[in-house]
């Protein structure tokens, strides 16, 4: 069973056709760039995969079923849609001991995600005084809390400096050598390239490519070919 399917997904807004007919499979423990331009429907598709957004038509489906239906929701797939959902005026520390509160999840959790994203040493710092970088390791460190099997990313290396690049790098193949899958959309393709098995290309809402990588594959040429 794959890990998340979507089948003939369509979403529309108004006049505007964000997502059409779209399908693919993401398969366990591979690393999947989920890439296009701007605009050609990314975020739509990742928000309907975890239940924020209502399809029109189609629909996807984790672990077999719709999110809704998860039986542990943050023990199957946690996920970073954003990085800019925090409280200023909390800590770290004090935001993930929120999130394990309400999951029920076990206290040494909140330690072990900080130790995890690198974070430990800036735990007791106020949010508010986070750059974007470090926002998006505890956004990560957010999605980890539940030890879930799969992870869905939007743009995670999105104000990550170099340095930071390649931790996420390593920290992502190790993820999967782990047996579990990510999902990750992105527009750094130089750095995808280096640890993702497949890619899905969209484009105008639509499905433009689906594949294995291999070492040859220039992930770029390719993604200008079928983008055009």
């Amino acid at each position: 069973m794959s890990a998340i399917s979507v089948t003939h997904l369509g979403k529309s807004f108004g006049g505007v056709r964000a997502v059409d007919d779209l399908s693919f499979t993401v398969e366990r423990g591979t690393l999947t760039a989920f890439i296009g331009p701007n605009g050609a429907g990314k975020t739509t598709t990742l928000r309907m995969i975890l239940g924020l957004v209502t399809p029109t038509e189609g629909g996807a489906a984790i672990g077999g079923g719709p999110y809704r239906d998860l039986e542990r929701p943050v023990s199957t797939v946690g996920a970073v849609l954003e990085a800019t959902a925090f409280h200023p005026g909390l800590s770290a520390r004090t935001h993930l001991e929120a999130l394990r509160l309400a999951a029920g999840l076990e206290p040494g959790r909140v330690e072990h995600v900080l130790e995890q994203v690198d974070l430990t040493a800036s735990a007791g710092r106020k949010v508010g005084g986070f750059s974007l970088g470090m926002r998006q390791r505890l956004a990560l460190a957010s999605a980890l809390l539940g030890d879930p099997e799969i992870l869905i990313l939007d743009e995670p290396a999105n104000g990550l400096d170099p340095e930071g690049m390649r931790w996420l790098r390593g920290f992502l193949r190790a993820y999967t050598h782990q047996g579990r899958t990510v999902l990750v959309s992105t527009h750094v393709l130089a750095e995808i390239q280096q640890i993702a098995d497949h890619a899905i290309v969209l484009r105008a809402g639509r499905l433009a490519w689906q594949g294995p990588l291999s070492p040859e594959t220039d992930l770029e040429e390719l993604y200008m070919e079928v983008t055009a």
